[in-house]
């Protein structure tokens, strides 16, 4: 079996602090549990809670909102600072019991923290009027947007004692079962015969084993896989329940028609933007369903079984080593802007990024930003061109924390649909440079990986969405085992990839495979928002690179400040509209072409 690990980096943490056991960290962290208490004594002084009656607008009030919103703002980039430092630690080996004792003192401080919130959105519900606010404080005006969201969201919330209680008991209920699947689901582990070589992996590189150029290997490691998942599956079903369940609980609480209601909210779109992308994306099903067909062709098949979902299609002498994807991606960066090539300079030179796949270490791939300009970067590099791209993609999203650094804690909290705009955009770059020089052969390589990526987002997400609701429609009822998660699986599996895919080889435990469904609601539609929103930005910049370039960091660090059409319209986009969506997966479709005339 090929060895991909070798030489990859990890990521150096010690630029924040020593360890967890140094004398700076502790005096860090008893520092943020002082300034939450501080935050208590002035939110008790300064009455900020519900309230019988409407507060006046006045200069003591808005005094008093300028005071309170600086301390929680400065509090919360305290705790980013050291959650994300503790994290560090966790998602790269989660057998790590010291930080694990640390994120739970750290979650429970929180809980005091998220009670204020709680109280200082009440307090802003209560005022007599948040528009006369805004007129008359600098502060109001400059978080506007996050100041009238708290207003609608004070409206869904329940009595201060009740809120109080259900942010307690998140300890012990849904954020414990999130905890809990990712330290569990991180620690699988299963034997994978290669080549006639028998070893026990962690679950991210048998993954990983879906990529793989023997076909033997690929159907192998799905087989392994999904009877993996099989034998663990009554614990990770019962953490799914729980949380789901928590969460069609807390929105009834909270008068919320659904938990969909509550997601579209918090990503800052209305029912209008999803159906009108979610329609059009399912029109375009059938060029996605040619994609795979295609794609099954060269395998000799009629239908593509799910363990060539992933698998390499082309003949490539690029092998994509992480050296070469670093050099590739700070020069193709820097031909964008100086900026963007800077960001990655600086992310591969002081080691912002985790890229080896290793036991106890969170699958998949991801970006969190640490302070001021400054990300972390975790990956489970695979040498090919999609962990170039992934590369690429992560850091979209730490350029994307450059742009806001500037901002506030509040002004900063981006919603998942347009959290995805840079990560995107920077990955469609590296895309669009890499076709330039490629030869025919490398040409599919790039393409196919591309389109992998586009069916996961556009077809697949849709299938998690259908999947997810359904889950939460059942939840209302009882429980669900885990036969009848997988058979929901299947079905919206079916309903989505069509005869694009094998029906007798889907995955029926991909509930088991995402994070995301133990940590967010309906996590699945921003990410489909987020490719298509970027594809309609590149090519705006194509068309017009240096109108564009003038207006694209002030977009990005903008993101937290106003809903996403508002956003949307600087660049003429109208997201309520098919046409823009349709706009986007035309370029989607005139790839599946360009892809089926080369194979």
């Amino acid at each position: 079996m090929q060895h991909t690990n070798a030489g990859l980096p990890h990521w150096d943490m010690s630029r924040i602090y020593a360890g967890l056991d140094s004398p700076e960290f502790q005096a860090g962290f008893e520092a943020l549990g002082k300034a939450i208490a501080r935050t208590v004594g002035l939110f008790d002084a300064h009455g900020i809670m519900l309230h019988a009656e409407p507060i006046p607008i006045d200069e003591n009030t808005a005094e008093i909102f300028a005071t309170t919103l600086n301390q929680l703002n400065s509090v919360s980039t305290q705790a980013n600072l050291h959650r994300a430092y503790i994290a560090s630690f966790i998602s790269t080996n989660s057998r790590d019991t010291v930080a694990q004792m640390w994120m739970s003192k750290l979650q429970l401080i929180m809980t005091t923290f998220q009670k204020l919130m709680t109280r200082f959105t009440a307090w802003i519900g209560s005022l007599q009027d948040v528009e006369a606010l805004i007129e008359q404080s600098a502060a109001a005006r400059d978080h506007a947007f996050a100041t009238r969201k708290a207003r609608i969201e004070a409206e869904h919330l329940m009595s201060p004692e009740e809120e109080a209680l259900a942010t307690e008991l998140t300890l012990t209920g849904g954020r414990a079962w999130a905890k809990f699947y990712n330290n569990f689901s991180s620690q699988i582990t299963a034997d994978v015969t290669v080549a006639g070589e028998t070893k026990m992996l962690p679950m991210t590189d048998i993954r990983n084993l879906a990529f793989d150029a023997d076909r033997d290997v690929r159907r192998h490691a799905y087989e392994v896989e999904l009877a993996t998942w099989e034998a663990n599956a009554m614990p990770i079903a019962s953490a799914l329940n729980s949380i789901k369940g928590q969460m069609n609980t807390l929105s009834k609480r909270r008068g919320w028609p659904s938990p969909l209601d509550i997601a579209l909210f918090n990503n800052n779109i209305d029912r209008e933007t999803l159906d009108a992308m979610l329609d059009t994306a399912r029109g375009f099903f059938p060029i996605f369903r040619q994609y795979l067909r295609a794609k099954a062709g060269v395998f000799g098949a009629r239908k593509l079984p799910w363990y060539d979902l992933f698998a390499p299609v082309g003949k490539s002498k690029q092998t994509w080593a992480f050296d070469t994807s670093r050099d590739f991606i700070i020069e193709e960066f820097s031909a964008f802007s100086p900026r963007l090539g800077d960001l990655a300079k600086r992310a591969f030179g002081e080691r912002w990024i985790d890229a080896e796949p290793r036991d106890g270490k969170r699958g998949g791939a991801f970006c969190m930003w640490v302070r001021d300009g400054e990300s972390r970067i975790l990956a489970n590099y695979k040498p090919a061109y999609g962990g170039m791209g992934t590369l690429a993609h992560e850091l979209g999203h730490a350029y994307h924390n450059l742009a806001r650094r500037h901002r506030t804690y509040i002004q900063r909290q981006t919603p998942m649909t347009l959290a995805e705009t840079a990560s995107n955009f920077c990955e469609i770059l590296v895309r669009e440079a890499a076709l330039k020089t490629a030869p025919p052969q490398e040409q599919i390589v790039i393409l196919e990986a591309s389109l992998q990526d586009a069916t996961q987002v556009v077809v697949d997400i849709t299938s998690r969405f259908i999947f997810e609701q359904e889950v939460f429609a059942r939840r209302e009822e009882r429980e669900l085992s885990a036969d009848e998660l997988n058979a929901i699986m299947l079905e919206s599996q079916t309903a989505t990839y069509g005869d694009g895919l094998d029906s007798a080889f889907l995955h029926p435990y991909m509930w088991a495979v995402k994070p995301h469904y133990y940590s967010s609601t309906f996590y699945n539609f921003p990410y489909m928002f987020g490719l298509l929103f970027s594809l309609g930005l590149y090519a705006r910049y194509k068309a017009d690179p240096d109108t564009f370039l003038s207006s694209y960091d002030a977009l990005l660090s903008a993101t937290g400040m106003d809903d996403a059409a508002t956003l949307a319209a600087r660049f003429g986009i109208d997201i309520h509209s098919t046409d823009f969506w349709q706009g986007s997966l035309q370029l989607i479709a005139e790839d599946v072409v360009r892809f089926q005339d080369l194979v």
